[in-house]
């Protein structure tokens, strides 16, 4: 095993068109193939459809107890990117492309261990994680899959640190209702549906400027807002889209209660796309997760900002810790890429992790 077969994989992986959205892939799509092919007869493997694009393959050779977690989806190619994005570049010590960092370099490592060494593995690969779908992972968990498993490892990257706290990822959108009329009358004051919105953001907003003078940052935003006819019409409706990165420990439950509350107009109604919590969330206990670490003498990072699966994982009563090459910050960008030095790194620890876990 090397850090060269890494790169052949990983140069396929790119070369697979599998930006999400559109996430246009299915059961029948090239890279789940390539995926059996080069795992072999030795794996498992079992492709799950969930629709939309949601596919996610389970491999699994003999009977481990750990489980490597790899989104195979990436966010959508930038028209301006220098690199072409769907091949991959070798600059230096930087391989450009997209995925390259999130995270289809993991999944290059994870392969070429898989392919290097007859240890028991599984491998969970999904195409739902960006954009906040989450049901690849959620479906797995209510899995009889699942049970057998005592230890996740996320392959978000990290700079080959063990992360065991992370914010969670909460997206909400309201819509207000008004009565429309002309904007002469009186009760254009309380019967427009953006003044409604307004008042409410004005309220969402202290709030969440009162819990960062409390050291709570809710990392709260207002993203989208949409609403009325013209100037002269009482408008009858408004609607808004925000989001919340809460700290470990917190609820978004609870959030998303506090902030709703905040709107006495008994008008609105608030639907929720999607909610992944905090790592840990509410009440949870990291202790398991804490010692695998310490078992394996892996060191360490802080708490990220970003959101993983990792915190569905643990939710379900799962242990799970986030590990992968690359810094989130080259993640997304217009030229993607991850250091070779990180996935040699990343090649190393999978493999202590393989070979040492009980």
């Amino acid at each position: 095993m090397d850090v060269a077969g890494v790169l052949n994989h990983l140069k396929a992986l790119i070369a697979f068109d599998t930006q999400n959205p559109p996430r246009s892939l299915d059961v029948g799509s090239p890279v789940f193939s390539w995926l059996g092919d080069v795992l072999g007869p030795e794996f498992i493997i079992e492709l799950t459809d969930h629709g939309l694009g949601r596919i996610s393959v389970l491999a699994v050779r003999g009977k481990p107890s750990l489980l490597f977690n790899v989104h195979l989806d990436t966010v959508p190619i930038i028209e301006t990117s220098v690199f072409p994005a769907l091949e991959m570049t070798l600059r230096d010590d930087r391989v450009y492309g997209r995925g390259s960092c999130d995270i289809k370099g993991a999944a290059a490592c994870l392969l070429e261990l898989a392919c290097g060494t007859d240890e028991p593995m599984a491998l969970l690969f999904t195409t739902d994680e960006e954009g906040a779908s989450g049901c690849c992972v959620a479906e797995f968990v209510r899995s009889d899959h699942c049970k057998v498993f005592k230890q996740v490892v996320v392959t978000e990257p990290t700079n080959c640190l063990a992360v065991l706290s992370h914010r969670g990822y909460l997206s909400v959108k309201g819509e207000f209702s008004g009565k429309a009329g002309h904007s002469s009358e009186a009760r254009a004051l309380h019967d427009n549906a953006l003044h409604k919105l307004s008042c409410w953001v004005a309220a969402a907003v202290g709030k969440a400027e009162k819990m960062d003078m409390e050291g709570r940052r809710p990392c709260f935003n207002v993203g989208e807002v949409h609403g009325g006819i013209k100037s002269n019409v009482i408008a009858d409706q408004a609607n808004l889209h925000w989001s919340a990165r809460l700290s470990p420990g917190d609820s978004n439950e609870e959030f998303l209660d506090l902030m709703t509350s905040l709107d006495s107009s008994d008008s609105t109604r608030w639907q929720v796309p999607f909610s992944g919590p905090p790592l840990p969330t509410q009440g949870m206990d990291i202790s398991q997760a804490q010692a695998f670490v310490e078992r394996q003498g892996i060191e360490c990072g802080p708490a990220v900002d970003f959101w993983t699966e990792a915190s569905l994982f643990a939710q379900a009563g799962l242990p799970a810790i986030v590990l992968g090459p690359g810094h989130i910050a080259q993640a997304h960008a217009q030229d993607e890429w991850v250091s070779i030095g990180q996935l040699n790194m990343a090649l190393k620890i999978y493999t202590q992790l393989v070979k040492n876990h009980d």
